[in-house]
């Protein structure tokens, strides 16, 4: 069965299917979709997740192994297959139609797959896939589709958007979905839930561009210390939101760190894209994963969590001090 985003949660709350091929090169759909398919999955018992990662040389024989293993933790097991090309060739196709012709009642399969071909959805395999089960090829969203998408996303974050603020807001992101959604978790945390109209959007706007706010991370990247400390005076002399910053930074990091841990299995491009980070901060990004390791990185996450206290009165300490410390740590500086 083929099936729409928006229809997604309906097809779900009816009942699992035994199969899912979720497919295309908008990576915020993507990882909702895939994330809505795993937690059904797991409330009804399919507890353990098993990650195949498809790549060159990848042994077709595992998912067949992967089905009839039976799970050490769990009665049900979701097989979760993540196609790194375009096209799973001739051994791909009869393990996948050989998958499909004998599901298993206590194995869901769900297969990923952000670089697609068309054709291959009109594919043996696909078509099979799609005879037992649900196939979702998630696209860009433009117009007045995103418009409406946009407003949803801050209803479900408790904001009630005025009108034209949705519309507003597309112009801005133009098309690119994490942005969109990055920048109404930033309206949120400078505003909370309840009204939110032009003006209040328009003024998030620009205190972004006068303040540096996203050059924050990229001065620390650069090893620009002076710089570093000079963003976070001008933000804390402004009034800026230290949540806001504290966001900024720890967006930063789990970034850092989800790239740091794809590229010791080659698969740093899908974090990027998931992340939308854009190709012409690509080079600063792995450059800058030179110096800092991964246990680094998550020491400087757990600090921002440390941080996140601090700004809501739970732990002692100036939470400007802290954040100056992660940024500064960040580009490059003995621990504080």
């Amino acid at each position: 069965m083929r099936i729409q985003y928006q229809q997604l949660a309906t097809c779900l709350e009816r009942a699992l299917a035994p199969a899912y091929l979720i497919c295309g090169d908008e990576p915020l759909q993507l990882g909702d979709a895939a994330k809505a398919v795993r937690d059904s999955a797991r409330a009804q018992g399919f507890e353990e997740r098993e990650l195949l990662e498809h790549e060159s040389g990848f042994d077709w024989g595992r998912l067949e192994a992967a089905s009839v293993e039976l799970s050490l933790f769990s009665s049900r097991k979701l097989i979760e297959l993540r196609l790194g090309s375009g096209r799973i060739g001739r051994d791909g196709s009869e393990a996948v139609r050989a998958y499909c012709r004998q599901p298993s009642k206590d194995n869901l399969l769900l297969i990923l797959a952000s670089e697609l071909e068309r054709k291959e959805l009109q594919a043996k395999w696909a078509q099979e896939l799609d005879r037992i089960g649900v196939v979702l090829q998630v696209r860009q969203i433009t117009g007045p589709r995103l418009v409406a998408w946009i407003e949803q996303r801050f209803r479900e974050r408790g904001l009630r958007p005025g009108p034209g603020v949705a519309a507003l807001l597309s112009e801005q992101v133009e098309g690119n979905l994490v942005a969109a959604a990055q920048e109404v978790e930033k309206l949120w945390l400078l505003y909370g839930e309840g009204d939110l109209n032009r003006e209040q959007l328009a003024s998030a706007i620009s205190d972004s561009a006068r303040y540096d706010l996203f050059d924050l991370t990229d001065a620390a990247l650069s090893r620009d210390r002076a710089k570093v400390h000079r963003i976070v005076d001008t933000l804390a002399a402004e009034g800026t939101a230290p949540a806001l910053v504290l966001w900024v930074l720890a967006r930063e990091l789990r970034m850092l760190a989800a790239v740091s841990h794809a590229s010791q299995v080659g698969k740093a491009s899908a974090v990027f894209q998931a992340h939308g980070v854009w190709e012409s901060r690509q080079a600063r990004v792995l450059s800058a994963l030179k110096r800092l390791s991964l246990s680094r990185l998550q020491d400087l996450i757990v600090r921002c969590a440390d941080a996140d206290r601090q700004i809501k009165g739970l732990a002692g300490g100036d939470p400007w001090q802290a954040l100056e410390a992660i940024a500064d740590s960040l580009a490059g500086a003995a621990s504080a």
